[in-house]
């Protein structure tokens, strides 16, 4: 049988011999190899020889190839065996196969396409059919080295972004720390009045605040804040809010004032409000805002007095269980100058309760997309009307898991829980 169709092809003078491709020739007939070199190595393709399948995969696993053309028909491996075994070899580049045969039937072509070969060539082959076939398989080759190229590009992108994102994450995660520093503990005890936190942010940082900090016996001061967004700029807030109102350092708490200068006395609620609110305005480039609800206490006598500036109403609960909500309303700090709060009393009798908490308790949604709102955490709170301490808290925020189900937290819930025993 004729290796070549009757159908001369002009040589290219041009071609350097392996500039076109590499190309492994694999047939048990040396005749039908020698012609096709001949005709392979004039259109400028490296060729390389193997005698049987058993040969070429020893030759393919020793060096790259761009091409294959292989006999179906072969002694021992046949060509589409040999396809089938190079095929699971783990190569980078990908290597243009053709199989030569005399089978016309479909369904050993489709059995051949299956398997792994990219293209047939019917014996006897046409020389112009073949260069043809050839010139198809380097556009592919090409398109598929300019894949690999953008792929690796992407790849050494991805790791680069992977190398910042983790970088960031550790930075993030120390900030989570530094903003945890700056928190209390989750339960003070002033006498026989007892002051509860939760802090839950949505993200590695949060813009939420809660403290509380006492000038002396008997009086004490706690807050809680929601700064507008979420994330590392409303955190940068809360951390600038924290050292305003801190209780480790009195002398640079704005919310007291040294008297005589031998104690320190709390300033009314609206005065704290209102020197935040122009605080806050006069930094160039600020766009954050925070609500805010702060109280003082007087242990003493059980009378709170309180600011409310754009925060959730408060909730008071008295020791019967049965829930109220109270205050004024109010904007928000750092949105309008000159602002005038207002501030209103709360009357606290031993075995009551105050609890402030951000909107992402009452804004949270459950799985059919209703919120909590105020009667839900009403409910909530004459449920756990029993419990005590941070343990209140800690029902109320699995509570409020349990509505959501496994749907992430979609804003920084927090709440600050005073209870009151009565004077000492």
């Amino acid at each position: 049988m004729k290796a070549l169709a009757e159908n001369p092809v002009q040589p290219d003078a041009s071609a350097e011999q392996g500039t076109a491709g590499a190309v492994l020739l694999v047939d048990d007939s040396r005749v039908q190899r020698r012609i096709l070199r001949l005709l392979l190595e004039r259109w400028g393709y490296a060729v390389t020889e193997a005698a049987s399948g058993n040969e070429a995969l020893e030759i393919c696993h020793r060096r790259n190839v761009d091409f294959i053309i292989s006999d179906w028909m072969m002694p021992g491996m046949t060509g589409l065996e040999f396809c089938t075994r190079f095929r699971a070899l783990e190569k980078a580049d990908y290597v243009y196969f053709i199989l030569l045969t005399s089978k016309s039937e479909t369904g050993e072509i489709v059995h051949g396409l299956e398997v792994g070969a990219d293209d047939f060539l019917t014996k006897p082959v046409n020389a112009n059919e073949l260069r043809a076939r050839l010139s198809a398989g380097r556009r592919i080759l090409g398109m598929q080295h300019a894949l690999n190229e953008k792929n690796q590009m992407i790849s050494a992108a991805l790791d680069e972004l992977q190398g910042l994102y983790d970088t960031v994450d550790r930075d993030l995660m120390q900030a989570r720390k530094i903003q945890e520093s700056l928190l209390p503990e989750r339960m003070n005890r002033f006498g026989k009045t007892t002051v509860s936190m939760l802090m839950k942010p949505c993200w590695h940082v949060g813009g939420d605040l809660v403290g509380v900090f006492s000038p002396g016996p008997n009086r004490l001061a706690f807050y809680n804040i929601d700064v507008s967004g979420h994330g590392v700029t409303s955190a940068l807030m809360t951390a600038r809010l924290a050292s305003y109102l801190s209780g480790r350092f009195l002398e640079q708490n704005i919310a007291v004032m040294k008297r005589f200068d031998r104690f320190f006395a709390l300033r009314q609620p609206q005065e704290v409000a209102h020197i935040l609110n122009e605080r806050l305005l006069s930094d160039n480039g600020v766009e954050e805002y925070f609500t805010l609800a702060y109280g003082i206490a007087d242990l003493t006598t059980g009378k709170v007095r309180m600011v409310q500036a754009g925060h959730p109403y408060p909730a008071v609960q008295r020791r019967d269980g049965s829930v109220d909500f109270v205050g004024d309303g109010g904007p928000p700090v750092g949105l309008l100058p000159g602002v005038e709060y207002q501030s209103f009393e709360i009357q606290l009798y031993e075995g009551d309760r105050i609890l402030l908490y951000s909107d992402g308790f009452t804004e949270s949604e459950c799985e059919t997309g209703g919120m909590l709102e105020e009667e839900g955490l009403k409910q909530m709170l004459v449920a756990g009307a029993s419990s005590t301490g941070p343990e209140v808290l800690d029902e109320l925020f699995w509570l409020l898991n349990m509505r959501r189900k496994d749907e992430p937290l979609k804003d920084d819930v927090s709440a600050v829980l005073l209870e009151y025993g009565g004077p000492d």
